[in-house]
């Protein structure tokens, strides 16, 4: 049994789902968990195992109607403790891997045991593959923390922690909905250490049509009561809301073009 396990979460979107199984190094030695919340178009469990060819199995948990992405995770996240793996990586549907992506991860975890949740760099994209922006995230876990007022210093497809923090943390909160990601996060910086490598191991795919941007600003409004819930007097929480109640009005398309000038 390898000790890697790949939570994918899916919801209508099987062209995606083969396109991220297609992504993973044939080389790459860990084992999927695809967790169906409540599909309506559904993906055919025997075409996915062809389309994955690294040295693992894939596994399937099918939930009977839609519950969010929170409950599907934390499905997902309760299977693979009763199983046993060491390390949880994620990855949506639609999202690519890069190069030997959970190798590397491993690898780090494994050379530095003080860290416990680790990321990486991420590229973005648009819904047909076309570059718009690189994400470069601080790499130590003094910044990682600091920053994490400002918006996520980790990116949710692209991480891999450990499984024993689950023991401290618990599961994705159900109270943050569209930032479930954001209050895990949180919740590990208050014990654990954290890290991102530097390279860019992970492409995701931003959809303006997509379940994540309709609902940004329920996002947002979430990621300010976050902020509130872990706020004390400084520089970054003070920075950190401002800049999100800003966030909270400005349309998406002009936040868009401000990243693709940046970078």
């Amino acid at each position: 049994m390898n000790n890697i396990i790949l939570l994918i979460p899916y919801y209508n979107n099987s062209k995606g789902l083969m396109k991220s199984l297609q992504s993973i190094d044939q080389d790459e030695e860990l084992d999927i968990l695809i967790v169906d919340d409540g599909s309506i178009n559904k993906f055919e469990e025997n075409i996915a195992t062809q389309n994955f060819k690294a040295k693992g199995k894939i596994f399937f948990e099918y939930l009977h109607e839609n519950k969010g992405i929170e409950t599907a995770l934390n499905t997902g996240l309760k299977i693979s403790i009763e199983k046993g793996y060491k390390y949880i990586a994620r990855l949506d549907c639609g999202d690519i891997c890069l190069g030997k992506r959970f190798a590397i991860q491993k690898r780090f975890l494994e050379d530095n045991p003080e860290i416990k949740i680790l990321g990486s760099n991420v590229l973005a994209v648009d819904n047909n593959d076309k570059f718009l922006y690189s994400i470069d995230l601080p790499l130590n876990d003094r910044d990682i923390k600091n920053k994490m007022y400002f918006n996520s210093m980790l990116i949710h497809p692209a991480i891999m922690f450990s499984t024993e923090i689950l023991k401290t943390v618990g599961l994705y909160s159900l109270n943050y909905k569209s930032a479930e990601d954001y209050a895990f996060f949180f919740a590990i910086s208050k014990s654990y250490k954290m890290a991102n490598i530097s390279e860019y191991l992970t492409q995701i795919e931003i959809n303006e049509n997509g379940i994540s941007l309709q609902k940004r600003k329920q996002q947002v409004a979430c990621r300010i009561k976050i902020i509130k819930e872990n706020f004390y007097f400084g520089f970054y929480p003070i920075y950190g809301l401002i800049r999100n109640y800003i966030l909270l009005i400005l349309p998406y398309r002009f936040i868009l073009f401000l990243k693709k000038i940046k970078k």
